[in-house]
């Protein structure tokens, strides 16, 4: 069957979602819509009416209707089982069956549209794998709040010394008898001066320090403050910002466009994005025993193809497969799989055929699972030792096996037994954070390489060796772990190269040692 449409109307022909799955313009989905309606009968039982360009099959849904649009050419009995299973998709989200309750679950109505059809084909899957697919968490999201919490972690740090420097100045100018400000008097309208505030601004967002209130400004300071105000990037933050670039860091100035967040995010990608972009995404799964050995290690990778101009949508991928692991292939139902076994070029069985345009579409996946310790790409070795002293003496110590690599944003969770306080942390390589609420010591490494491949931290705290485990490891890279890459895109008639972006990213689904 090639779907183009599926769509929940209402009995007048009023569509309240509606999802094609084919190129077509907007006008056109709306009068194949508009025209339903009145193609349907009075007094008759069918679930199908034809014109003669197109084929509607509906069922209906107390007030609304479950409305397919096909082409002529598809089996009505394929088509009939396709609103089968969108028909039992509706009730999952819409137990009332009304319009609002519609459009407020319409999100997840569309990605569950989306699990059942792919490229006008549907897909060999079951309401339970449906349901699945659509409350998986979501990596890009994981990925994204580890870096911004990098971000705030950083600027908090930036805040507090320059909160000390200014602590120092108050003082040399007490003992100078001369006069500054204090934190409250910062000349910016609308905060209130009865609370002490300094605040750091990165990109569009401001991180501030908790504020305490005070009881009156201090009258015995300089007349200039070197506080930073809030909506003014001083030179504190330029430097601060400059120093994330010269590190290799790309900080992008990001509006509120959703509701997840409008903190600015550190990209993987710094390229302008061309007509034609691939995302190459690898994740990993690992767990390792605290005494050595690895019980499964399993990366799943995928290719992602987004076209956003027309002009640049009959092409084909070429890829470079360079990956001496032995990882498992596997292409698109729609991709010619001779081809790509032959030459490692993605295009689809029907070459005169376009790719889907503004939509991704994933085009090629991987699946990589060993038991051979080779393969971990960062070993962990925790440590902890009875002192004597009802506590222990944790060493633990990490190391890049995969040395081409280059991980970002490593953190090492470490649990600290309940009610014991906080650890004493001798020689760190590195930054940590205890949080006491709840109960874990993060180990933070900007960046692992080369360069620093190996590190240690160790600390004293109270409770028994087995305490300390799992340990928990998260990270993002910005270089695959399979070596697979997108070499090249190429017309599918002429055979010239088109401009094209990419963009790569690995990172941890689930990584402990236990």
């Amino acid at each position: 069957m090639v779907l183009l449409t599926a769509a929940v109307c209402t009995k007048a022909g009023k569509a309240i979602i509606s999802r094609q799955f084919v190129e077509m313009t907007k006008a056109r989905i709306e009068g194949l819509l508009a025209a339903f309606p009145k193609l349907m009968g009075s007094g008759k039982q069918h679930t199908f009416v034809e014109t003669e360009s197109v084929r509607y099959v509906y069922q209906p849904l107390e007030k609304l209707y479950m409305l397919l649009i096909t082409t002529k050419a598809s089996n009505i009995l394929e088509d009939l089982e396709t609103l089968r299973l969108f028909s039992k998709v509706i009730p999952e989200y819409c137990k009332n069956m009304e319009e609002s309750e519609i459009l407020e679950n319409s999100f997840n109505l569309i990605f569950a549209f989306d699990e059942i059809v792919a490229l006008g084909y549907r897909e060999s899957v079951n309401l339970a794998q449906i349901r699945t697919f659509v409350e998986m968490d979501s990596h890009e999201e994981k990925v994204f709040q580890a870096v911004r919490q990098t971000q705030e972690r950083e600027a908090k740090n930036k805040m507090k010394e320059k909160a000390k420097e200014l602590q120092r100045a108050r003082a040399d100018a007490a003992k100078k008898g001369l006069r500054t400000p204090g934190f409250g008097s910062m000349g910016y309208q609308g905060v209130n001066s009865s609370y002490g505030s300094s605040a750091t601004v990165i990109g569009d967002s401001v991180i501030s320090p908790e504020v305490k209130p005070v009881s009156k400004p201090s009258s015995k300071f300089l007349g200039s403050s070197k506080a930073m105000q809030l909506g003014q990037k001083g030179k504190d933050v330029e430097s601060f910002v400059d120093q994330l670039k010269s590190e290799g860091e790309n900080v992008v100035n990001q509006s509120l466009k959703t509701s997840m967040s409008n903190a600015p995010v550190i990209s993987s990608f710094e390229e302008p994005m061309q007509p034609v972009h691939l995302r190459v995404e690898e994740k990993i799964n690992m767990t390792a025993k605290r005494d050595g050995g690895l019980q499964n290690l399993e990366v799943h990778g995928m290719v992602t193809l987004r076209v956003t101009d027309e002009q640049f949508d009959r092409l084909k991928i070429h890829i470079d497969n360079r990956d001496d692991k032995g990882i498992q292939l596997q292409t698109h139902p729609n991709i010619d799989k001779d081809l790509f076994k032959t030459s490692h070029v993605i295009g689809l069985k029907n070459p005169a055929k376009p790719f889907p345009f503004n939509t991704d579409v994933g085009v090629l996946k991987w699946r990589f699972q060993s038991q051979n310790e080779t393969y971990i790409p960062l070993s962990i070795n925790c440590w902890p030792s009875e002192n004597g002293q009802n506590g222990c003496d944790v060493n633990i110590e990490y190391e890049l096996e995969q040395e081409k690599m280059e991980l970002n944003n490593v953190v090492v969770t470490i649990p600290i037994p309940s009610g014991e306080g906080s650890p004493i942390v001798g020689d760190c390589s590195g930054d940590y954070n205890y949080d006491s609420r709840k109960n874990i010591l993060e180990w933070h490494l900007p960046v692992i390489d080369a360069s620093n491949k190996s590190g240690s931290m160790e600390f004293t705290v109270g409770g028994h060796p087995n305490d300390f485990f799992p340990v928990s490891v998260s990270f993002f890279s910005k270089k695959p772990y399979c070596d697979l890459r997108v070499a090249n895109v190429t017309h599918v008639d002429t055979g010239d190269e088109m401009p094209f972006s990419s963009d790569t990213v690995f990172f941890v689904e689930k990584y402990e040692i236990v």
